[in-house]
């Protein structure tokens, strides 16, 4: 009956150490190749931010009513707002493959029984420059855009009356980089 138990603990005396030494192998291959999370927090590649200003006291902002913004070649409304709402800013995509982006911007956006618009539709278009900037592992790549300039389609009854780029480079989205007078 003691024998049982003597090889037991001669066993135990000889595993313990590799066991030991085993756990520590593990726990320092774990140490070494930990690293940072591949989280992406600021990768996203900064949409244009439009403010909409009254025309005759050019330092108040004004809101648009009912404005429906769609990108030409899209045909779709643009998502970054809610669709035909009463704003005094919004922010829109650019596209990145290309040196331009034109957008029908609609004053009172509506639809007659047919389905048409019923608005007051402005074209405006947006010429730039994209440079792509890595971020990191986890966010990559993400464009900037420079050099911004607008070119606004004149018709008999244009709502916009005038545009003034605030800032050329658009990196961020923390200011404003377009107005809008209207």
């Amino acid at each position: 009956m003691s024998f049982i138990p003597r090889i037991f603990r001669c066993f135990i005396r000889i595993v313990r150490p590799i066991h030991l030494g085993l756990l520590a192998f593990i726990f320092f291959i774990g140490a070494v190749s930990c690293e940072k999370d591949d989280i992406c927090v600021d990768g996203d590649t900064p949409l244009l931010i439009l403010r909409f200003y009254d025309a005759t006291d050019t330092s108040n902002v004004k809101s648009v009513t009912n404005l429906r913004i769609i990108g030409i070649g899209n045909g779709d409304p643009v998502d970054t707002f809610t669709d035909r709402s009463t704003t005094d800013s919004v922010a829109i995509p650019l596209r990145v493959n290309y040196g331009d982006t034109q957008f029908q911007l609609i004053l009172n956006s509506a639809e007659d029984e047919e389905e048409n618009e019923t608005g007051n539709i402005d074209t405006l278009q947006f010429n730039y420059s994209t440079r792509e900037v890595f971020i990191s592992r986890a966010c990559g790549f993400v464009a900037n855009f420079s050099e911004m300039e607008d070119n606004l389609t004149t018709d008999s009854d244009n709502w916009i009356q005038n545009i003034e780029i605030a800032d050329t480079l658009v990196t961020s989205q923390l200011n404003a980089h377009v107005k809008i007078f209207h």
